[in-house]
């Protein structure tokens, strides 16, 4: 295998060892700076170009892109895909990822545990939007920051206020964010590699700090996840669309709070809370992905003039519910279920005709505009309680 990891520190801790695992393995690697890349886009001919030549052949790309080139760096990407080369983390699971509040959002929207969450711009808003996520103490969250950066704890109402208004006169989004006291000091952080969490740690920070990022001092331990905790921080990885990911997460009274899902997680804390290869199972999930170039399937599916992507939640009472797939009638409006989701373990592709509808079911249906419309409206009309939220687009 021919590797490409896109990383503007080949001396990192991170990206020196995942060279040093590739080259252990057998593949040939090269560390590219991604800000010595340019992009040229031509109708069916795209390229790109490192150093002013013309790039060579990869089979896989592996990118470590830094929160300060994220738009460069996921356009990047997007021409690696378009050229057929599968990349380990795509360009929209990038950019989900780094935007917290849109990641947020795609969590929230999969029923994913997260602490309440506020984004306001008005601040006549601000004092209501602190009260409705359980007032002070809060966290005031700048919506792009890493490594603990742009992340205040603000003890009283006062001191949030001032804080949120400081920021915004300097032209920064920020989230009012609930503080999860139970956990303050203290985190953990699965590390997910294709669809298991092959380690995890406890972050715990130094002194009085709160904040526990391992850049700031915390100390680290590792830990074995329960069920609820590692199907969590898979979900969180699979909803943001990344295949290596670092899941972090606080112990909350009603279970696990996804705060962040990074990208590009470093090896250096959880390699040596785990004394694991972490690594060489990294590039070993790379490799399986040679020869399966990313697809953007929603452009694929909707490729069709008049057909449409959706996702369809069944609501209690429905009349479908404890019939099949096939009772629902669906294949005779020409639509076809995708995926059937029932939260735990993930979605189950390609459900079987037989399949049994529930109550809570998401199913992922590709279909004409209108009989999806049809579709959506005869669930809500057959339901008797009041009304939960049925359709979202699906495949952010």
């Amino acid at each position: 295998m021919k590797l490409a990891i896109l990383s503007r520190s080949a001396s990192s801790y991170s990206t020196s060892r995942l060279v040093e695992a590739a080259r252990a393995r057998g593949h040939t690697v090269e560390v590219l700076d991604i800000l010595k890349m340019s992009i040229d886009i031509e109708a069916g001919r795209p390229r790109l170009h490192y150093r002013g030549a013309e790039l060579g052949t990869f089979d896989v790309v592996l990118p470590r892109i830094g929160a300060s080139v994220s738009y460069f760096g996921a356009a990047v990407l997007r021409q690696f895909e378009q050229m057929g080369v599968p990349c380990a983390n795509s360009s929209t699971g990038l950019a989900n990822s780094r935007d917290k509040l849109r990641s947020l959002q795609l969590l929230s929207s999969h029923q994913i545990g997260i602490p309440a969450t506020s984004f306001v711009l008005d601040p006549r808003d601000v004092p209501s939007a602190i009260a409705r996520v359980g007032g002070a103490p809060v966290i005031v969250k700048l919506v792009e920051g890493t490594q603990g950066v742009g992340v205040i704890l603000a003890d009283t109402q006062n001191t949030a206020e001032a804080m949120v208004e400081t920021l915004h006169s300097a032209k920064q989004d920020v989230l009012i964010q609930a503080f999860v006291a139970e956990s303050r000091g203290r985190d953990l952080r699965a590390i997910v590699v294709g669809s298991r969490v092959v380690a995890a740690m406890r972050r715990v920070a130094a002194g009085d700090e709160f904040r526990s990022n391992v850049h700031r001092g915390g100390k680290t331990e590792a830990v074995v996840l329960d069920d609820a905790y590692r199907n969590t921080a898979i979900r969180a990885a699979q909803v943001m669309g990344l295949r290596i990911a670092g899941v972090d997460m606080l112990e909350g009274e009603h279970g696990p709070q996804v705060v962040e899902v990074n990208s590009s997680p470093g090896l250096e804390g959880i390699e040596a809370a785990s004394r694991l290869d972490i690594a060489g199972l990294m590039i070993d999930c790379v490799a399986s992905l040679q020869g399966l170039p990313e697809v953007d399937i929603r452009q694929r599916l909707t490729a069709r003039a008049g057909y449409e992507v959706v996702e369809v939640q069944i609501p209690a009472e429905a009349a479908v519910i404890g019939g099949t797939i096939a009772d629902a009638g669906l294949a005779e409006q020409d639509i076809e279920v995708l995926a059937l989701d029932r939260g735990q373990g993930g979605p189950t592709p390609n459900p079987g005709a037989d399949s049994v509808l529930r109550a809570g079911d998401r199913l992922l249906c590709l279909g004409p505009l209108e009989s999806l419309r049809e579709l959506v409206t005869e669930l809500d009309r057959r339901r008797s309680l009041p009304p939960i939220p049925h359709l979202v687009v699906a495949l952010e």
